[in-house]
């Protein structure tokens, strides 16, 4: 064979070997590259939908007061969460112990904004409220007569931690936007409702901020204040009303949740 064809030929096979690999590797990359693509939006998914746009507020600002002299030295705390979406405020005062045979009382204000539409409907509020407990015998309660006008009432055991008895509540406004919720707990024996009227009683506003109807909202509300029972504040002021907590033996250390 001439020279010239040989030194062709090899050419050709050596420049042939080098596209094939060339071409190989290339695939190679390009399913890498789609698998990648593909993988990384899944792994995203889920990432999102766990972020939860609620954030709690380090040092909060009370705009509402809940005082129980009766409560003596139960502990008490104030919540304020933000939701960094909607702009909704949730206010949450609670006093006692939360998984105790004490009573433990929880009351929360929210101002919802843009995060939600309107409200659930209260017997859902109640449910997903008591779903940290693990509610059994869950059963509607004819209406509480309070201050703030007639709330909506559940009554449940807890079969989660510490067994007791509680009584859920909610009442909803159109105009202002709010609703005022929570639970109030104890071991042993019932909650009674006149001992519910009679802590919501003590519930009261700090601060409307920028919200004037909510100021306009509990004025009215203590125009109808009951004073646990007996409706001259004048005459006698409100009473220390043992049954709605477990009074301290040796004098009494006023409680007040918020400032």
């Amino acid at each position: 064979m001439h020279p010239a064809l040989h030194s062709w030929r090899d050419e050709l096979s050596g420049t042939l070997v080098r596209m094939l690999a060339y071409l190989g590797a290339a695939a190679v990359l390009s399913m890498a590259a789609t698998q990648l693509f593909q993988a990384t939006p899944a792994r995203q998914v889920p990432m999102a939908a766990m972020r939860d746009p609620w954030t709690t507020i380090r040092k909060p600002f009370p705009a509402f007061a809940l005082s129980i002299p009766e409560a003596g030295d139960a502990p008490a705390r104030y919540t304020i969460r933000y939701n960094t979406e909607g702009g909704g405020r949730q206010d949450i005062l609670s006093l006692g112990e939360p998984n105790g045979a004490d009573p433990y009382l929880q009351v929360q204000i929210y101002r919802p904004g843009s995060e939600i539409s309107h409200f659930h409907t209260a017997d859902a509020e109640m449910t997903d409220s008591a779903a940290a407990l693990d509610p059994v015998n869950m059963r509607s309660e004819a209406p509480l007569m309070t201050k703030f006008g007639p709330l909506a009432l559940a009554a449940y055991d807890s079969s989660r931690g510490t067994p007791r008895h509680c009584l859920g509540f909610v009442r909803q406004y159109d105009d202002p936007r709010l609703q005022i919720s929570g639970r109030f707990c104890r071991g042993g024996t019932f909650v009674e409702r006149s001992t519910l009227a009679c802590a919501l009683d003590r519930l009261t506003l700090l601060s409307a901020g920028s919200e004037p109807k909510v100021g306009a909202l509990f004025a009215h509300a203590a125009l109808r204040r009951g004073f646990c029972g007996n409706q001259d504040p004048l005459l006698a002021p409100t009473p220390k009303y043992r049954t709605l907590w477990k009074a301290v033996a040796n004098g009494l250390t006023q409680r007040r949740i918020g400032r």
